[in-house]
């Protein structure tokens, strides 16, 4: 005799699986943290006796010629600059804002591009508005080559926002060598304007945390779905991208002149690249709830 019961008696009626909590990710780095890191940098090396006593000590050597990137520098009579430095500096922002925005246009990626812009407009404009409204005030008795303000350093915000605002426009695959390739720009020029004399230190290292500041906050702005994810990066390429960018920032800082300034200036640089990596990189996934069903 055939059961007449309902097989589906006392059970819960079937609704449609319901999704877990979407996750998103977020930058490892905060932009809150690269903001006080910028302060911080500013309040020590430029507000400071100490802070303004350990910098100026690192230009009493000969100028810019003992420095082996200076037949790249622009500095030498006759000689081609390396991007951004010297006369390229302009030039190179305008392409490289008109090469993200196509990039942006290509993929159709309306938000990212706005936020890439963004990044590299924001970094550039604070540059210039810290300039001047942040005092160097002359608390050492300085000679008068060493008090004019500059921090933070406009040749290496144009690499860092450009960098940066790349990342955002890249796709997934690509996003990974465009940062490492960035990193390597960046770290080559943070070590040419210091071994140059064009900048010290704490220049070099605010304008990478202002430029990470400002890809921070881009990244927790963008809608979710539009937001910048973990990259898919290649086992081997931190390693590689690391050693490049160490290899570029020590070479570029290097001087014949003196082996202190060379690590010095060589570090300062690859902290720049390295902030850059590390701020493009994800921290563990946030929740957030889907939209409810039907």
């Amino acid at each position: 005799m055939l059961s007449t019961q309902n097989p589906d008696h006392g059970q819960a009626p079937r609704t449609a699986a319901e999704p877990g909590p979407a996750r998103t990710t977020r930058p490892r780095v905060s932009a809150p943290l690269c903001l006080l890191g910028f302060l911080a940098v500013y309040a020590v090396a430029v507000c400071t006796p100490f802070g303004q006593r350990a910098e100026n000590a690192l230009f009493g050597g000969y100028g810019a010629k003992p420095a082996w990137i200076y037949g790249w520098s622009g500095a030498a009579y006759g000689s081609s600059a390396m991007p951004p430095l010297e006369q390229t500096a302009m030039p190179t922002l305008f392409v490289g804002v008109v090469a993200i925005a196509a990039v942006a246009l290509v993929r159709r990626c309306w938000w990212q591009g706005c936020a890439a812009i963004g990044v590299v407009v924001a970094t550039v404009g604070t540059k210039e508005v810290a300039k001047m409204i942040l005092p160097r005030p002359d608390l050492v008795g300085a000679r008068v080559s060493l008090v004019e303000a500059s921090f933070p350093s406009g040749h290496v915000a144009i690499p860092a926002g450009l960098a940066l605002g790349a990342a955002l426009v890249a796709s997934p695959r690509v996003r990974p060598y465009v940062v490492s390739a960035g990193m390597l720009w960046l770290a080559v020029t943070a070590g040419a304007v210091q071994a140059t004399y064009h900048h010290r230190p704490s220049d070099v290292l605010g304008s990478a945390l202002l430029a990470c500041a400002y890809y921070g906050l881009a990244a927790r702005l963008l809608p979710s779905a539009h937001a910048p994810g973990a990259m898919r990066r290649p086992r081997a390429l931190p390693v590689v991208a690391l050693v490049l960018a160490a290899a570029g920032a020590f070479v570029a800082g290097a001087r014949d002149d003196s082996v202190t300034q060379s690590l010095v200036f060589g570090a300062a640089a690859f902290l720049c690249a390295a902030l850059c990596w590390a701020t493009t990189a994800t921290g563990p996934a946030r929740r957030t709830r889907p939209a409810p069903v039907g």
